[in-house]
């Protein structure tokens, strides 16, 4: 039996390991996405004591909602599960941009719950700051959806550290998402510092690194999509990072596990996280995550880690 956790000052608990959703319905952000698999993926997660979903009007402009919608209504078990999603992006023919008016803000709010077939929304997020709109006010909007009970958290996404706090001068925001990884810890100077002291819970994006951090590329992988174009996957950069992902597969092997339920399990160990959502397109990368909630690192594990990849 997984030991759930709560999320942050939140009434939201949950398995720890939980599920990220570009892949499921973010037909506009990867090629060639099996929506089946997509479904097979939510029903299995569900089935399986994954209860915690992050998704995004972003992904799929809505699509990656509306599947995960259907599969939540087709297994009845809404009641048992805490669903985010992200509001802040506005697609014209010119591209995407971003709105944190709070007449839009709760307009799309309303727009999601419709995708979800919910009549509340856990956590909402503000995917992106807009120019414009007073942090506070935006926040504000979203205090005020609270209130009515159509959600239960507040969350804030790719806001700079003086936005966050000009955001959170209320104290009303719970969750910040931002990028973290063993291969970027620049969040650990104030982010996640401040969401410590804050009892704001840190959910990081990107924390297996495109693959790269699950030990299963080698020299010779090559690279067409996306990821060819990350410093993570460049020359030197690229050898040495597949050097310390070799040094994480001995602690792996020793556990009997993956290299990357020792990475997942490593950031459960960081002060402000309290639940990871690695991205998955199928139903074996779930069942996959979930055996994180097996690994026990020991303080000696955590330290050796921590060094491998000192910033």
């Amino acid at each position: 039996m997984t030991n759930k956790v709560q999320i942050g000052k939140t009434d939201l608990v949950v398995n720890p390991v939980g599920m990220g959703t570009n892949k499921i319905g973010g037909h506009n952000l990867f090629p060639n996405l099996d929506e089946d698999a997509g479904r097979e993926a939510v029903r299995f997660a569900i089935n399986h004591g994954i209860d915690f979903i992050d998704t995004a009007y972003l992904y799929g402009k809505g699509r990656s909602e509306e599947l995960i919608g259907e599969i939540v209504e087709e297994t009845g078990k809404r009641s048992d599960l805490v669903i985010a999603t992200k509001v802040s992006p506005v697609f014209t023919d010119d591209g995407m941009s971003n709105n944190n008016a709070p007449s839009y803000l709760k307009q799309e709010v309303e727009n999601s719950l419709k995708r979800l077939k919910t009549d509340y929304i856990d956590l909402i997020y503000i995917h992106y700051p807009d120019e414009d709109t007073p942090k506070a006010e935006a926040v504000g909007a979203l205090k005020e959806l609270k209130d009515e009970g159509k959600i239960r958290a507040i969350g804030l996404s790719n806001f700079s550290m003086e936005q966050i706090k000009e955001a959170n001068q209320d104290g009303y925001v719970d969750v910040y998402q931002g990028e973290y990884s063993l291969l970027n810890r620049s969040a650990e100077k104030e982010l996640l510092p401040y969401a410590a002291e804050s009892n704001l819970s840190f959910i990081q994006y990107f924390p297996l690194v495109a693959g790269l951090l699950t030990g299963k590329y080698n020299k010779d992988s090559q690279f067409n999509d996306m990821r060819g174009g990350l410093p993570y996957f460049q020359g030197e950069a690229f050898a040495n990072n597949l050097e310390k992902v070799e040094q994480i597969r001995k602690i792996a092997y020793e556990k009997g596990t993956e290299v990357a339920n020792v990475v997942l399990a490593w950031y459960l160990t960081r002060d402000a996280i309290d639940v990871i959502i690695p991205g998955v397109k199928n139903a074996e990368q779930v069942q996959s995550n979930l055996k994180t909630n097996d690994v026990s690192l020991t303080s000696n594990e955590i330290e050796t880690i921590d060094r491998i990849f000192k910033r």
